[in-house]
């Protein structure tokens, strides 16, 4: 991942799409701090792919980048 922390790529990828702060609450969808264990804890070689769903976008979480999809 970047020097970003991954709560703000996800965020700034969902706002790319458009969807404002106020309309979701990402705490309640996954766990923050356990999904950035979770990358922070892959080695450089494993392909990690996270997926989940905040409303209708699909978000992929992945070892250099996160995307956000309709």
């Amino acid at each position: 991942m970047s020097d970003e922390s991954l709560l703000l790529e996800i965020v700034h990828a969902l706002e790319e799409q458009g969807l404002a702060r106020d309309e979701y609450q990402l705490q309640r969808v996954i766990d923050v701090e356990a999904l950035e264990q979770l990358v922070d804890s892959t080695s450089p070689h494993t392909e990690l792919e996270i997926r989940f769903s905040v409303g209708e976008f699909r978000v992929l979480v992945m070892d250099s980048e996160v995307t956000v999809t309709i």
